[in-house]
């Protein structure tokens, strides 16, 4: 257009001078006036020929951009540079245009962004008469998205309810497509970041963290209330010396304390293992303790702790003079007798932290979960000072696979869908929180940074096939339990886990696969929303049949991968 009113000027300025003329005749002057006005209208045909070429450009520019898009993440600058050659060849039909000139930029900043550009000259049929003989053309076009990132956490039920009726399986398949989904909304790494926490009524963590700080070893470390009684009243059987084979271990309600082994101890042994067979199964016999060693701290008539200590004997007979209990072996003046000892008080011996397989309870204080907002409902940091913020170590005998931290290692990620192994009770609440955990980047979990030339999503599906049975401190494993409900999700006020989830800006999905003719959970669609819609029926889904998780992953992996179209 600049070069249109160029033109005009100069005719106008041909014109003025003519005007000025007073010689020659009128057909000479009819000419001279006919040059000017023929050369206005070949400029405005040579212009708009310029222009034609100049839109189809512009549209060939754009699909070029766009279709550049769909791989500039991934490609070297000189394959994007061919590659937008070959696609706007492909689409720019106009063969009178020439220099064509194509450059083609990608761009990570704020967004991904792809910058095509053209330019091309177009020969002029009437303008060359007054020195111009082509007319240059040129277009630009950006694609732009992915502006929004992803961050999802799966919360995988892995109870042993999920063996039953093809569910783990199904959930296998349906999470793998669920992982293809959200790797393909990604443009470049760390687009998109999962984070999988399988759950049953603890989490793993993993045992390799058992030297970390947000670890709470108290209940691990501390004596079992058997001890307590024991030492209160030495001749109660009912407890811990009566412990034999067939009795959990590690002692003390399988989660901490004493080991087994297969073969008995004889004698002062500095282990921590209790012997599972032979004649003293169930015993085990310190090398340090506080005790007598003698027949008055126990003295009960079973296999107990020897004192290997001679004795003088006379002739064909051997006495342990002074004791109730002995054993001798040998014969004539050979024997050799040792007391028994009964069964005495001893120092409690934990297991190494090491042996630790990676499970935790919820966090809290020991006897109780605390008010309201106790540690189990938060996101808040563990602390070296506040006992109840750390993760309580439990050698928990149904402890699920280990959780996975946020990550794009998609092949890793279907490796840990392989291993989940159904088995234990339900608590949902440990699962779910664990979950949110793992999106802020506490404890166990480390979040990467937010980049602030993003959006950014916070997602958490939660998926479960029961009620929730117990946590740390209610249920038996096997019943339903309102109040783990009630930490999870208060019906009367509103608050709990999921609200805290919610109010800090995460959104949840939640699925209840019920193929056994359970009661709608409430609880879980209760807890279904976010921080733009808090309470959001469309974010809960119930399956009657394992076959249905497919589809209903699909759905979630749909809404998702909307998130991240930018523009």
């Amino acid at each position: 257009m600049r070069a249109l009113k160029f033109v005009i000027r100069k005719v106008r300025r041909a014109l003025a001078g003519f005007k000025r003329a007073r010689r020659g005749n009128v057909a000479i002057t009819f000419s001279l006036t006919l040059i000017p006005i023929l050369g206005m209208v070949g400029a405005a045909i040579d212009f708009s020929r310029a222009n034609s070429v100049k839109t189809s450009m512009q549209a060939a520019l754009d699909s070029t951009a766009l279709m550049l898009s769909k791989d500039a993440a991934t490609v070297s600058s000189g394959a994007l540079q061919t590659n937008a050659l070959n696609y706007f060849n492909a689409l720019f039909t106009r063969p009178e245009a020439k220099n064509i000139v194509i450059a083609a930029s990608y761009s990570a900043t704020g967004g991904s962004t792809v910058v095509v550009t053209g330019s091309a000259t177009v020969p002029t049929a009437f303008l060359g008469i007054i020195g111009y003989n082509d007319i240059t053309v040129n277009g630009s076009s950006t694609s732009a998205w992915g502006s929004s990132r992803l961050r999802v956490a799966l919360v995988l039920d892995t109870t042993g309810s999920m063996a039953a009726d093809g569910k783990i399986e199904a959930l296998k398949s349906a999470t793998k497509d669920l992982l293809t989904q959200l790797k393909s909304a990604a443009s470049t790494n760390g687009d998109v970041y999962v984070s999988i926490i399988p759950f049953s009524r603890s989490v793993n963590v993993g045992a390799a963290n058992y030297t970390a700080s947000w670890i709470d070893w108290s209940e691990w470390e501390a004596a079992p209330a058997y001890m307590a009684t024991w030492l209160a009243n030495s001749t109660n059987k009912s407890t811990w010396d009566q412990a034999g084979p067939g009795d959990p271990c590690p002692f003390s309600s399988s989660q901490t304390g004493f080991t087994c082994v297969n073969s008995p101890v004889d004698g002062a042994s500095s282990t921590n293992t209790i012997p599972s067979s032979g004649s003293y199964s169930g015993y085990i016999c310190p090398g340090v303790d506080s005790g007598n060693k003698d027949g008055t701290k126990g003295g009960f008539d079973y296999p107990g702790c020897y004192n290997s200590t001679t004795y003088s004997s006379t002739g064909t007979s051997a006495t342990c003079t002074g004791h109730s209990n002995c054993s001798c072996s040998g014969s004539g003046s050979s024997k050799t007798c040792k007391t028994n000892n009964g069964y005495f008080e001893h120092a409690w011996l934990p297991n190494a932290r090491s042996t630790w397989t990676g499970c935790v309870a919820d966090r809290g204080s020991t006897t109780a979960p605390g008010t309201n907002a106790g540690n189990d409902q938060t996101a808040t940091a563990p602390s070296t000072t506040d006992i109840t913020t750390r993760y309580p170590a439990r050698q928990d005998t149904y402890c699920p696979s280990a959780s996975m931290g946020l990550n794009y290692s998609w092949t890793a990620m279907n490796s840990a869908v392989d291993a989940l192994n159904p088995n234990g009770g339900t608590n949902q609440p440990i699962g779910l929180v664990t979950g949110w955990h793992s999106l802020v980047g506490i404890g166990p979990f480390t979040a990467p940074a937010k980049n602030s030339n993003y959006t950014y999503s916070d997602v958490i599906i939660l998926l479960s096939d029961g009620l929730n049975t117990w946590d740390r401190w209610y249920g038996n494993g096997s019943a339903i339990n309102t109040s783990v409900d009630g930490r999870m999700y208060n019906s009367s006020t509103g608050a709990g886990t999921c609200a805290n989830i919610k109010n800090s800006g995460v959104t949840l999905y939640t699925i209840q696969v019920n193929t056994g003719g359970d009661p709608l959970s409430t609880l879980l669609q209760n807890c279904a929303g976010g921080p733009d819609k808090f309470s959001d029926p469309s974010k809960f889904y119930m399956v009657t049949a394992s076959s249905g998780l497919g589809s209903v992953f699909n759905a979630i992996g749909t809404n998702l991968t909307k998130l991240r179209v930018a523009k």
